[in-house]
């Protein structure tokens, strides 16, 4: 559970393109706007900054090196970090360079509170390319236990709804998730955190 300080505070959400939102929502919010709404609207936290560094593409080791642009400069207070979708094409072989690019980017951002969150199921046709993607989830799942990371279980959660079924209505395509899929991680992530859920029109 996050622990809401009296002052302000900065939210930084790190990731690929599922957190960078772009295109597949088709205009729609992506989770870390609907996050932003819920944070800053709903809970009335007017004056808390919620930054959005999310790469379309993008991997562990990538942003990693580009530490101090994406995360550093904002000293976030709330560090959430969501990769693996793209690290799993490199296959089960690239799984120490994730353990190692992840652990230290929880290492150098000291104070903060951390989230990781496993990525999502893709479809069967999305499997072709990322087979070890399961394997990539359990990663984040040791990484947080390792580190005391709080774990956003995307994977597990979308598994309890659809079972071996492809999750088709919340994708947009193999890989990304639709406007749908996106409420429901901004959802599920809000209830992780003991932050309610987002109260929709």
């Amino acid at each position: 559970m996050i622990q809401l300080s009296a002052g302000p505070m900065t939210w930084v959400a790190a990731g690929d393109s599922i957190t960078h939102g772009v295109l597949h929502t088709h205009g729609a919010r992506g989770w870390v706007e609907h996050v932003h709404e819920r944070v800053r609207w709903q809970l009335d936290r007017l004056t808390d900054i919620v930054v959005n560094t999310g790469v379309s593409g993008w991997t562990a080791a990538e942003v990693l090196a580009s530490y101090d642009h994406l995360i550093g400069r904002f000293s976030p207070d709330v560090l959430s970090i969501s990769l693996g979708t793209n690290d799993a094409l490199d296959g089960t072989a690239a799984l120490p360079g994730f353990h190692r690019a992840m652990r230290s980017i929880i290492r150098r951002t000291g104070g903060a509170q951390i989230v990781v969150h496993t990525p999502v199921p893709v479809s069967e046709t999305g499997r072709v390319r990322r087979a070890a993607l399961p394997d990539y989830c359990q990663a984040v799942r040791e990484i947080a236990q390792d580190t005391g990371a709080l774990l956003v279980d995307h994977e597990a959660y979308w598994k309890a709804q659809f079972g071996d079924e492809d999750p088709i209505p919340w994708l947009d395509d193999p890989v990304h998730p639709n406007a749908v899929g996106h409420l429901h991680m901004a959802n599920h992530t809000l209830r992780t955190l003991g932050l309610g859920e987002l109260r929709t029109l």
